[in-house]
């Protein structure tokens, strides 16, 4: 069981550090509150789910989604992260382009809100508050999904995605696009001034975190093998958010840190605490209630005693050439 419940932390702990590497780049990079986060991870899961799984007239029928292409691996994972990168293309040029930023934020938690009613109440589209189950994982058709080799495969095939994921977030930090998404993001009007355009750099990494989002829902979504709405709500992505802020906003490193920290370690720790205190039993949603008390808390501390994470957006300061003592002296007189 030991090896169960470690290769399931490793999984999970992968997809927190591709989804915060990804919201780092949107939010701690570039300046983009999105709150809507999950829904691209949510599309990106369901869109794997459906390539991989056979017709909904399969099985008796008792669920019903669209597709059902039973597409072999990797073009699962693969589609999933494009439909991550195509649904952030209507959603950027409609809240990126005329809104300020506070409005984008709102706008963006209003679409995450409407999103999930929808596909509540959406039996016909996508199965309602029921979801889908019985999602195959990558290979379970050849190797037993129950057995620990399995999960070792899983693990294996999911390492080389936090790999990509951080080489290409590292090439975007530390390319010149990087550093006109943080021009971008300390003053919009004066990136503007000097020949940037903020609302094509905005699209370029909202697009770019859509589609490492998509991938990291694809990537869940084949491992617990079932795609439900109430487990793809707004709250999840404060936790998100949450880890960012910890870690370090503006920084890939800090960004999985905090996904370690947070979403994988704060989350397990709840796991220790005692199904009864002194023969008092606690009701049954009260340990849930305290996480989000804790989380809140979490965030308003980091926010007020140390507002840039336990590791720091580096800052880069390029020294000029030395200024000449006539020019000094020229300059005091």
């Amino acid at each position: 069981m030991n090896s169960y419940y470690a290769a399931t932390l490793a999984v999970y702990a992968a997809v927190d550090i591709i989804a915060c590497i990804a919201l780092n780049l949107q939010f701690g990079v570039s300046g983009i509150v999105n709150f809507s986060f999950i829904v691209f991870q949510s599309i990106g899961a369901y869109t794997a789910a459906v390539l991989s799984m056979p017709p909904d007239t399969a099985n008796g029928a008792y669920q019903v989604y669209i597709g059902g292409f039973q597409l072999p691996f990797p073009i699962p994972w693969i589609g999933g992260a494009i439909a991550g990168g195509l649904l952030a293309i209507p959603v950027g040029l409609v809240v990126l382009r005329k809104l300020r930023s506070d409005y984008q934020a709102i706008s963006l938690l209003v679409l995450s809100v409407i999103a999930n009613s929808v596909i509540m109440n959406a039996r016909t589209f996508l199965n309602g508050a029921a979801g889908i189950a019985q999602v195959p994982g990558p290979f379970s058709d050849q190797v037993d999904p129950l057995s620990q080799t399995y999960q070792l495969l899983y693990v294996g095939l999911t390492i080389p995605c936090v790999l990509l994921v951080w080489l290409v977030a590292s090439r975007i930090v530390n390319s010149p696009f990087g550093r006109s998404l943080r021009a971008m993001r300390e003053h919009e009007v004066a990136a503007t001034a000097i020949g940037k355009n903020p609302v094509q750099l905005k699209m370029t990494i909202f697009i770019v975190g859509g589609v490492i989002a998509g991938l990291s829902g694809a990537i869940l979504v084949g491992y617990i093998a079932v795609w439900a709405p109430s487990e793809w709500l707004y709250p999840e992505t404060i936790i998100l958010f949450a880890a960012v802020i910890v870690g370090g906003r503006g920084n890939n490193v800090g960004a999985m840190l905090g996904a370690l920290l947070v979403p994988v370690g704060f989350f397990e720790v709840t796991r220790l605490i005692p199904a009864t205190i002194g023969g008092w039993v606690p009701p049954p949603n009260l340990i849930p209630a305290m996480e989000w008390v804790a989380i809140g808390l979490l965030i308003i501390g980091f926010l007020w005693f140390r507002p840039e994470g336990v590791r720091p957006e580096p800052r880069r300061v390029f020294g000029g050439a030395p200024v000449p003592e006539d020019l000094v002296s020229a300059g005091s007189s």
